[in-house]
C-alpha cells in the first residue's frame, strides 16, 4: 500500500481506511467533514483501476457538491500516471454536450469519471444515462454526503439503490449518516447491499430497531415509533462494513481546513442580480470611482446572493435563494456545535427560523447588534457548556467576530462574507484559539459567477478588499 504512487500520500487514518476498504465491493466512509473522504474514494479508483478491475467511476453528489469533484477533488488528488477523463452530466442537449457526454461511452483505455448531481436521478434522462454507463463499464458507483438518500420513498433513492446493482463497487460517505433517527440508515446501506443490515425488508429492520407503539384516532388506527432498541446490535453491524473518523482522531490534519459549497441562483435571482449589476456599472461610469461608491455596489449585489434588496424607501424585497437549502445539507454532514457567520441582519433571522424548525428553539441563539447585552454573556456561556442544548452560534462577524472564546465548535460556517480581511480573520478565530482542542472546519457558502466568489477568492489570498478594490480594475469586481 505504500508503495502505490498516490499523488499526495494520504494521512494515517486515510491509510487505515483504504487498507480495510479498496478491495471490498461495498463500503462505508463515515468521516466527518474536513476529514478527507473524498481523496480515500478517489485512491480507491486509482487503485482499482490500476488493478484492472474497474473503467470507470460515478460519483454522485449533493448540487453544491458536485462540482467540487470535478473542479477540485479529481483534478488534485487523482494519481498523474492515469490517463482519465472526467464528464460531467448536464440535461442539456447542446450538441457539444451531447459530445461530452458520450466520451463516457468511448471504448478505449482512459479511465472514464462521470460526476452527478443527486437529483439528476430524479429525472428519466439522468437515470438512463447513468443505467447505460454502467452496463457499459465495469465501475465503482459513490455517493457522496450519502444521507441525501435516506428517505426511502424519494425517487432519487429509489433510483440510486437499483441502480446501485449495476455496479461492480459501491461507496458510500457522509459525516454523519444518522442525522434524525437511526433509521436514516436503512436506505443508505441499502444502496450497498440490501442485506447489509441484515434485513433487505425496511419494516423488518423498524420493527428490529424501533420501538413501536399502537395508536387510533378515530376509525384510523397507525403505528408510532416512540424510540429505538438493540442500537448496539445495530452499531457492531455498521463496523463490519464501514470506518468512522472524528477529526479528533486525526492528529495529523492541518489545524484549519477549508471547504467550499456552491449554490446557483433562482430565476428570479439572476433576473434581479443581472439588474444590479448593469445599474452599478452605470452608477459607477457616471461618477468618480471611489472606495465607498464601489464597496456600495458590491454590497448591493451580496444581498441579491442572500435573497433580498434594500429598497430605496427603506423596505426590504424578498425573493427565493438556495442558500437555505445549502445550510440544511452542509449541517446533515456535521455533530457537535457550530458557528454560523452571516454578514446581513436579513441572514441572520431567516437562518434562525429554519434551524428553530429544524432542531428546536432551545438549540440556535442569534448574536448581533440587536442582541441585549446582558444575553450576550450567557449566550456564550451556554454554547461552551458541551451539556446545554444550544447547538448553533448564529453570529454577525462584525458584532461577535472580536474578542469571544468558541471553542467549543468544530465547524465555522460563513453564509456570508464581509469583504474585510481583518473581520473574517477575528471571525475565524474565534473558534481557532486557546482552548480548541480540534481541527476547525471552515465552509463558505458562495453563490456561483458571482462577487461571492470574488469576496471569497481575496479573502482566501489575505487580500483586504476594502483598502486594494481600487488598485483592481473595479469594473471586474461587478463584472
Amino acid at each position: 500500500m505504500l508503495r502505490y504512487k498516490f499523488k499526495h500520500q494520504p494521512y494515517a487514518h486515510q491509510l487505515t481506511a483504504l487498507e480495510r476498504s479498496w478491495e471490498r465491493p461495498e463500503y462505508a466512509l463515515f468521516l466527518e467533514m474536513g476529514t478527507g473522504k473524498s481523496k480515500i474514494i478517489i485512491d480507491t479508483i486509482a487503485m482499482l483501476y490500476d488493478e484492472g478491475r474497474i473503467e470507470g467511476a460515478l460519483i454522485v453528489a449533493p448540487k453544491g457538491v458536485y462540482k467540487n469533484w470535478e473542479q477540485k477533488e479529481l483534478p488534485e488528488h487523482l494519481p498523474t500516471h492515469i490517463d482519465a477523463q472526467i464528464i460531467t452530466w448536464s440535461p442539456e442537449q447542446t450538441q457539444k454536450k451531447k459530445k461530452d457526454l458520450e466520451r463516457a461511452f468511448e471504448r478505449d483505455e482512459s479511465l472514464k469519471l462521470v460526476v452527478m448531481n443527486v437529483e439528476a436521478f430524479s429525472t428519466e434522462k439522468g437515470y438512463a444515462f447513468a443505467e447505460t454507463f454502467l452496463k457499459l463499464k465495469k465501475a465503482l458507483m459513490a455517493v457522496d454526503e450519502s444521507t441525501t438518500i435516506k428517505n426511502r420513498t424519494a425517487k432519487r433513492t429509489k433510483s440510486l439503490v437499483k441502480l446501485g446493482t449495476k455496479a461492480t463497487y459501491r461507496r458510500i460517505a457522509t459525516g454523519s449518516p444518522v442525522t434524525q433517527s437511526p433509521l436514516d440508515l436503512y436506505s443508505q446501506c441499502e444502496f450497498l447491499d440490501p442485506w447489509a443490515l441484515g434485513y433487505n425488508s425496511y419494516w423488518a429492520f423498524q420493527s428490529r430497531y424501533a420501538r413501536m407503539l399502537k395508536r387510533s384516532v378515530g376509525t384510523h388506527s397507525f403505528n408510532q415509533i416512540i424510540g429505538y432498541q438493540n442500537l448496539d446490535e445495530l452499531s457492531k453491524k455498521l463496523e463490519e462494513f464501514s470506518y468512522r473518523v472524528r477529526k479528533e482522531d486525526c492528529l495529523d490534519l492541518p489545524d484549519k481546513i477549508y471547504t467550499r459549497r456552491t449554490v446557483e441562483f433562482t430565476d428570479e435571482q439572476a433576473r434581479i442580480y443581472a439588474q444590479m449589476k448593469n445599474l452599478a456599472l452605470a452608477e459607477l461610469e457616471g461618477q468618480l470611482a471611489t472606495a465607498p461608491n464601489v464597496l456600495t455596489q458590491i454590497l448591493r449585489l451580496q444581498q441579491v446572493c442572500s435573497g433580498f434588496v434594500r429598497m430605496d424607501d427603506g423596505t426590504t424585497k424578498r425573493f427565493p435563494t438556495n442558500k437555505l437549502n445549502e445550510l440544511k445539507a452542509a449541517l446533515e454532514e456535521v455533530d457537535g456545535k457550530v458557528i454560523i457567520w452571516a454578514t446581513f441582519t436579513h441572514d441572520l433571522l431567516e437562518i434562525e427560523k429554519l434551524l428553530q424548525e429544524e432542531y428546536g428553539k432551545e438549540t440556535v441563539a442569534t448574536y448581533y447588534g440587536d442582541t441585549e447585552v446582558e444575553q450576550r454573556q450567557q449566550i456564550v456561556k451556554n454554547f461552551q457548556d458541551a451539556e446545554h442544548p444550544l447547538r448553533f452560534f448564529v453570529g454577525q462577524p462584525r458584532t461577535g467576530g472580536y474578542g469571544l472564546t468558541l471553542t467549543l465548535a468544530k465547524t465555522v460556517i460563513y453564509y456570508s462574507n464581509n469583504y474585510d480581511l481583518e473581520i473574517r480573520l477575528q471571525s475565524e478565530d474565534r473558534a481557532h484559539r486557546i482552548g480548541q482542542k480540534n481541527n476547525v472546519t471552515y465552509v463558505d457558502i458562495v453563490t456561483e459567477n458571482t462577487v461571492e466568489e470574488k469576496i471569497l477568492k481575496a479573502l482566501r489570498s489575505k487580500i483586504n478588499l476594502a483598502t486594494q478594490v481600487l488598485n483592481e480594475d473595479y469594473k471586474q469586481w461587478i463584472i
